[in-house]
């Protein structure tokens, strides 16, 4: 198997200390930097645009199958938590697109490191409305 980066996540935090627990609409600015090899890639996309990002969480330690909940100090598998320390270490955001400047993406809320590796960006269209997204 073989993964390719198309950029990178440019957020506020550089520790996990810092980094909020999940994504949340309101939380800070952050900028998807895409790989200027791969801007036509980024065609027909438009800020109010829901999204759909992979990333990967390279700074987690994939080391233990359970760990304690941030929120509650309960033991859970990491299945059963949005922690990034797992055995693939992936991450996944539902967001919205605020703008767009060339290969520049900006989106609110995300909890990744400054600096995360993205790995695709999937449209949304009509899964608000419970409608099949397209497969175009």
């Amino acid at each position: 198997m073989a993964l390719h980066a198309i950029g990178r996540i440019r957020t506020p935090w550089q520790n996990l200390n810092e980094c909020p627990r999940n994504i949340t609409v309101d939380g800070e600015t952050c900028t998807l930097e895409i790989d200027p090899r791969l801007s036509e890639g980024l065609t027909g996309l438009k800020a109010g645009d829901k999204i759909a990002l992979l990333y990967w969480l390279d700074r987690a330690n994939c080391d233990r199958l359970q760990r304690p909940s941030r929120r509650t100090g309960e033991i859970k598998g990491v299945f059963a938590l949005r922690t990034p320390h797992r055995p693939n270490p992936i991450g996944l955001a539902s967001i919205e697109i605020i703008a767009i400047d060339g290969t520049h993406i900006s989106v609110r809320g995300l909890d990744c490191l400054d600096g995360t590796i993205l790995l695709d960006i999937k449209p949304q269209n009509g899964a608000s409305s419970g409608q099949q997204p397209s497969l175009d």
